[in-house]
This record gives C-alpha cells, sequence and structure tokens, in this order.
C-alpha cells in the first residue's frame, strides 16, 4: 500500500503554462488490535511517547477496533487511548469487525498460557492458546495487507513443533508468506530479559517482512538500575500504580531478586503477587516498577487495583519491542 496519497481538494484551477503544485498527505494505515489487553502492542504501533528519556516517535498507524476479554484491562486502554474497545469474547466481538476494504494490518498477541513454560502444557489444544484460531478467522475475513502475531518463546520448544506447524499452516492456507521470528525484548532497549515470537504474514504484492534491527547488545542493555533508580525514594503512591505486593518469600520465582546491573527478569501475569524482588530494597517491585521493566511509560496508568494491574502488565508486548516492530511494518508498506 501507499502511505501517502494525493488530496484531491488542494487543485485549484491553474492557468495554462503555470507550474502546477501537488500537495500530499500521510494517510495513516488502518489496523485492528485483537486480544488487545491494556494495549501494549497498539501504544508501540501508534507511537508518540517517551520512555526513559527517549522519544518514539509517532507512526503512520491508526487503531480502528480493539477487543478484550478482561473488563479491568478495557478500562485502562479507554483511560489511556481515549478511544473505544470492545469488551467481549473475541468470536462474538467479531460480529462488529469492520468492512474488510478499511483495513490494512491486524495485530494481536494471542493468548499463551497453554504454551508458557509456566503453563500445563495443552498448547493450541488448550482453552486459550487455542484462541489462535480466531485471529485466523479474522484475517480470513478482512484480508489485512500484513498481520502480527506475538506469542511466547516456548511455541519453538521442541514439543510445540507440531503446533508451530498448524499455526503457521493455517495462516498460510488463507494465501500470505508467513514468517516467524524470535525477538529479545532487550536488543531494543526495553530493561527486560523477554524473548517473544512474531509471527508475520503479508499478502504476496507486499514486500518481505525484515524484523527490526536490534538497537542494543548485551554488552549495553538497559539495566534494571538503570530503569528504576529514580523510583528508589518515592512513598506508595496508588495513583502512579507505584504499590507493591506484600507476600511473603516463596520458592522459585517467587523469591528472585533483581541484579542491578542486568535487565530485569521477564514479567509475569500470573504470578499471583510473588513478583521479583528490587534489586536493593527490602520488598517486591511495585507495578510502576513493573510498567518501567515492561517499557510503558509513565504517563501510562493502569485504571485497577495490584492484582489486575499484575496481570495486565505481565500480558503486555513491551511497547518499545512493539514500536520496531511496527517501524519495520511501516517501511514495508510505504
Amino acid at each position: 500500500m501507499t502511505l501517502e496519497v494525493i488530496d484531491s481538494s488542494t487543485f485549484e484551477a491553474t492557468p495554462v503554462g503555470a507550474k502546477i503544485s501537488i500537495s500530499k498527505k500521510k494517510k495513516p494505515a488502518t489496523v485492528v488490535s485483537l486480544f488487545s489487553g491494556c494495549g501494549g502492542m497498539d501504544l508501540g504501533f501508534e507511537g508518540g511517547f517517551e520512555f526513559l528519556n527517549k522519544k518514539y516517535a509517532k507512526h503512520p498507524f491508526k487503531i480502528i477496533w480493539a477487543n478484550e476479554i478482561n473488563e479491568a484491562a478495557c478500562r485502562t486502554y479507554k483511560k489511556n487511548f481515549s478511544k473505544e474497545i470492545i469488551n467481549a469474547d473475541i468470536w462474538e466481538a467479531m460480529n462488529s469487525l469492520p468492512d474488510a476494504d478499511d483495513v490494512d494490518v491486524v495485530i494481536g498477541g494471542f493468548p499463551c498460557q497453554d504454551i508458557s513454560v509456566n503453563g500445563k502444557g495443552a498448547g493450541i489444544e488448550g482453552k486459550k492458546s487455542g484462541l489462535y484460531r480466531a485471529m485466523v478467522e479474522v484475517v480470513s475475513r478482512l484480508r489485512p495487507k500484513v498481520f502480527i502475531a506475538e506469542n511466547v518463546k516456548g511455541l519453538l520448544m521442541k514439543h510445540h513443533s507440531e503446533a508451530l506447524n498448524t499455526v503457521l499452516s493455517d495462516f498460510k492456507s488463507l494465501g500470505y508468506n508467513v514468517s516467524y521470528h524470535l525477538l529479545h525484548a532487550a536488543d531494543y532497549g526495553v530493561p527486560q530479559s523477554r524473548e517473544r515470537v512474531i509471527i508475520v504474514g503479508t499478502l504476496p504484492e507486499v514486500p518481505t517482512f525484515v524484523p527490526p534491527k536490534a538497537t542494543h547488545t548485551p554488552s549495553d542493555h538497559v539495566s534494571a538500575k538503570a530503569a528504576l533508580e529514580d523510583l528508589e525514594a518515592l512513598p506508595e503512591n496508588e495513583s502512579f500504580n507505584h504499590i507493591w505486593s506484600r507476600a511473603n518469600r516463596s520458592p522459585h520465582q517467587g523469591d528472585r531478586r533483581l541484579k542491578a546491573e542486568r535487565p530485569g527478569y521477564t514479567i509475569r501475569a500470573e504470578c499471583h503477587g510473588n513478583i521479583q524482588w528490587h534489586y536493593e530494597l527490602p520488598r517486591r517491585i511495585s507495578m510502576r516498577e513493573a510498567a518501567r521493566i515492561q517499557s510503558f511509560p509513565d504517563t501510562f496508568i493502569f485504571d485497577s487495583k495490584l492484582r489486575e494491574t499484575e496481570r495486565q502488565v505481565g500480558n503486555a508486548v513491551p511497547p518499545v519491542l512493539a514500536w520496531h516492530v511496527a517501524k519495520s511494518i511501516k517501511d514495508i508498506l510505504r
């Protein structure tokens, strides 16, 4: 597609022989967002935010339809995007999808609980991860130029190879060129060791997707201390989501402490209060600190209590990582 289109309203009668001035306007590519959560991927695609004193420019993408089943996540989405999001099961919400001619891109991180290493291993046959089929159905109906599906690294594990092949095959059967890529969030300026798979499909007439180039190497990954140091002396502040769990020490991941000099560990959605401990202070990290590790700007406010905020932050796609993916999508749609 062409992101720049001629705006016919700028033409006026011009004398013969005179030079004609043509004005071009950038037309945003339209995006349908599935399994939107609180909006981490959506924020990355729209851009126009700041994180750790770095500005992430606005992208020529416009979210025109979004869906999420979790009510608390929808409240957060509305608060930060000032736009509607359909709070319903995806299969029900499909009845209100926009016309196919109005959609350029479909994005979504289909639920991963059945694939995650912390899940029960049901794979895509599980009730939640099997929802990827809803994304296949939406892509089939809308025929976007590009779609992006995000999921956990566990999808690449050997015992999930058949599941991965099924997912890829289902998307390819719709006539898309499909590829998958493993991206490490820390390589893009996110202060977190978080590896995620993105599955990208493009119509035959769209150039091949090239994953974004890393902006950081292990030697200059953003550390937990660099991301959180200015919050150390800040007292609890519920309006800023700077509140933390009082859960007692517990085995394994519930007893993990951040290391100041390295990126934070993966923020999980279902840690039930057993979120990682601060690298220096005698407490677990706050929800604002968890949001920082996920690369949410401080202006992004979660409209929920601690437990729901914990779930929203952990389920989200890091906005900074999504911003870089969006930039690569923008490049092939020019």
